[in-house]
């Protein structure tokens, strides 16, 4: 597992029957140490010394291969207090729960987990989700064979609303305490 900074969440949960697609995201999302480092030589060579040297984010990635069994990761990562940011959940995992049915189970689970459908077909339009599971902010989709920059501005994105999202209701909480104290 990768250090995180204690005031983001970067929990990501990949939901998906394929164990390539898993090491995908792990190469994408959180790449080891030395990978990073040849990177990093390799850019400077060309490029010369980085102007921002701002390194994109760590993700702790978790690996689900069904839905069910996604579920239950969300379930006990919120009971420990560790909830995950988001989750890239599969539209076709056969034998079991399709993206869909993942992706509503989840939702009654956690209501504010980010979620990505990933599909490489087309077997539901947008309409058709947004039927079956409502039409919720907190999804988007993204087509197979995904693109590499596309996937990791997904997860900076959707884990950062997940984390500004929470800053604004412990904002709330606060000061809803505090007037009551004042009230009081």
């Amino acid at each position: 597992m990768t250090s995180m900074n204690p005031e983001k969440n970067r929990r990501v949960l990949v939901i998906d029957d394929n164990k390539s697609i898993h090491d995908d995201f792990r190469k994408i999302l959180s790449p080891d140490e030395p990978t990073r480092a040849a990177l990093d030589v390799t850019e400077t060579e060309l490029f010369g010394n980085p102007a921002n040297e701002e390194q994109e984010p760590q993700f702790e990635i978790d690996s689900a291969y069904q839905g069910p069994e996604g579920v239950t990761m969300v379930t006990e990562a919120l009971a420990g207090g560790r909830p995950y940011a988001m989750a890239f959940v599969d539209m076709r995992m056969p034998p079991g729960w399709d993206g869909i049915k993942t992706a509503q189970k989840l939702l009654e689970v956690d209501p504010e987990i980010q979620i990505v459908i990933c599909t490489a077909y087309s077997a539901y339009s947008w309409e058709e989700i947004s039927e079956q599971i409502g039409n919720n902010d907190r999804m988007v989709s993204l087509n197979k064979p995904f693109d590499t920059v596309e996937a990791l501005r997904l997860a900076n994105a959707l884990t950062e609303k997940w984390c500004l999202i929470h800053f604004d209701l412990k904002k709330t909480q606060r000061l809803t305490l505090k007037y009551k104290r004042i009230k009081e």
